[in-house]
């Protein structure tokens, strides 16, 4: 071969795979993009599960109104046992997660406590500012 002609192949080669690189990148973009934000579909609630779950089982099952009754009469001792479960665990993993900022402020200084005593701030801050979110969420 010519040295023109393999320069060519090589010029050809490389230009082929910074296109699919590129491709690759952008398409690993775009899907992470439009999979993290749907503007179109507001978060699903758990009264929204809750009406495709009845309405699945209706349909599917052929259920009676007296088996529809009973069914959410289950789902609502279901979800108060649930709550009941959460409500007992909650007091034992607020002692865990106390004993864990006990340890970590144990571990550093002054200075480094004031900064993690600012970052607790602004994930609480975070974390009412989502719980608001969920609560408007599903009043609709």
């Amino acid at each position: 071969m010519k040295p023109f002609n393999r320069n060519l192949v090589i010029s050809l080669t490389l230009v082929f795979l910074s296109g699919l690189a590129l491709g690759a990148i952008g398409y690993r973009y775009y899907a992470k993009k439009t999979a993290v934000t749907r503007p179109d579909r507001p978060p699903r609630t758990p009264k929204d599960f809750r009406a495709a779950y009845t309405a699945e089982m209706k349909s599917r099952l052929k259920l009676s109104d007296e088996q529809l009754a009973q069914l959410n009469s289950i789902l609502d001792a279901t979800e108060a046992k649930y709550q009941a479960a959460r409500d007992r665990a909650r007091p034992e993993m607020k002692a865990i997660q106390d004993d864990q900022v006990a340890a970590i402020n144990a571990m550093l200084t002054a200075e480094q406590q004031l900064e993690y005593a600012q970052i607790q701030k602004e994930r609480e801050q975070r974390r009412k500012k989502r719980d608001a979110e969920k609560a408007k969420h599903e009043k609709k």
